[in-house]
């Protein structure tokens, strides 16, 4: 296997993206860590970034639910 263009490798920019879009705005961190994982599973690369942001992600998500239900039960 021959290792892949870095011009046309994006994995490190998707991946970074999705991170801070996980903080920002949920649906671009999941556009862009899906992004991550697919382009570094094409190019052979460690999907760290994305496993950070969907990490990111779901830590989101658990937060929001708690605080739904401890508003409510106020």
């Amino acid at each position: 296997m021959q290792p892949a263009v870095p011009a046309n490798d994006r994995t490190t920019l998707f991946g970074v993206l999705g991170i801070i879009g996980a903080f920002c705005c949920w649906p671009v961190g999941v556009v862009f860590s899906i992004l991550a994982y697919t382009e570094s599973r094409k190019y052979g690369k460690p999907p760290t970034l994305a496993y950070i942001a969907f990490a990111v992600l779901v830590v989101g998500l658990i937060v929001n639910i708690f605080s739904w239900v401890w508003y409510a039960r106020r």
